[in-house]
């Protein structure tokens, strides 16, 4: 009966240790979490969290990337930064090659359109030269000044009473750069020069305009004080190199050309300033800047200065001449004549020779 009991006693220890250590199925208390207990998923749930979020994170960051092409940092792994330089090469391949096709090709190509279609035609010197039967294209040679390629006109004027000759341009000097009409030409470290109403398709056509010291290149100075002992014997001025500046001298060779028909003044005018151009000359009007900054007289007379200053008032006044488009007479070429050395005038030069 002793035995009995202690049999059942050891039966309950032993019932009771097995509980103690988790029971037969090996599986440790701590591993059983009830379900019951809230925000608390099972292993297996876990794994297949993690899986899905890994899947779902790996296919936003591709759609993100290819989409809009953000840059992914370096934290997120090398295959992410892959697929962000992937994104990159995919923009800079074709966005920028879609801008450029579209938005720029067709603005350059419309930018030449316009360009060719308001594109500046030189003006055609000759067709204002020529035109005399008598004349024609015989007795012009061409001259190019170095200093800036513009080509000029020149012949030889022989004087009928004299027989004295001088090479002269046929058109006015254009050189310098302009400046406007409201300004003095006092930058004495360059050739300055007035286009008709500030316009430089009227230089092309007529000439630059030049006050007396510019044309001279003398200080802007002397175009207020005397500056007579600057002056040379042939003073070359503005003019190219082999050429210097237009003389009352000159001017009485050309006008005593070889006069068949009584032309006079009208055979000194080109058939484009209402001449006949008999001399060769071919005078065109090219207008007169005044001291105030205004422009006038585009296409009706042609003025010039000589280079010498007028006894009137050596500080303010040079010689100087014009021509009127509808005028025959020679007032305007008298040798008297005075004009304002602060005004701009048209210039021509002769050869050395």
């Amino acid at each position: 009966m002793r035995n009995f009991k202690y049999s059942i006693i050891a039966s309950i220890i032993l019932s009771i240790a097995l509980i103690a250590c988790g029971g037969d199925n090996g599986t440790s208390p701590s591993d059983v979490i009830p379900d019951s207990v809230p925000g608390s998923p099972s292993s297996s749930s876990v794994k297949k969290s993690s899986s899905s979020s890994e899947k779902t994170s790996s296919s936003s960051v591709k759609t993100v990337s290819s989409s809009s092409s953000v840059v992914l940092s370096s934290s997120e792994g090398s295959s992410s930064s892959k697929q962000s330089s992937s994104s990159k090469k995919v923009e800079s391949s074709s966005s920028q090659k879609i801008v450029s096709s579209s938005s720029v090709s067709p603005a350059s190509s419309s930018s030449k359109k316009e360009s060719s279609s308001s594109e500046y035609v030189p003006y055609d010197h000759f067709k204002c030269l020529a035109d005399n039967w008598n004349l024609r294209d015989t007795i012009y040679k061409q001259f190019t000044d170095p200093r800036n390629g513009r080509s000029y006109y020149y012949y030889t004027a022989v004087s009928s009473k004299t027989g004295r000759k001088v090479t002269v341009m046929a058109e006015n000097l254009n050189i310098g750069e302009m400046v406007l009409g409201e300004n003095e030409q006092n930058d004495d470290t360059k050739i300055e020069r007035y286009c008709y109403n500030n316009d430089t398709t009227n230089c092309d056509k007529y000439g630059g305009l030049y006050q007396w010291a510019e044309m001279m290149q003398l200080p802007s100075r002397c175009n207020t004080e005397s500056c007579s002992d600057y002056i040379r014997r042939k003073h070359q001025g503005i003019c190219p190199d082999g050429w210097r500046l237009f003389t009352w001298d000159d001017f009485e060779i050309i006008r005593d050309y070889n006069d068949e028909y009584g032309d006079g003044i009208k055979g000194l005018r080109s058939q484009c300033f209402h001449g006949n151009n008999a001399s060769g000359f071919s005078l065109i009007g090219g207008g007169v800047r005044f001291e105030n900054g205004t422009f006038k007289n585009l296409t009706d007379a042609v003025f010039w200065t000589y280079p010498q200053e007028q006894e009137y008032d050596v500080t303010l006044f040079a010689y100087s001449a014009f021509v009127s488009v509808n005028s025959d007479d020679n007032t305007g070429t008298q040798k008297n004549r005075r004009g304002e050395k602060l005004n701009g005038y048209s210039v021509r030069c002769v050869k050395i020779e």
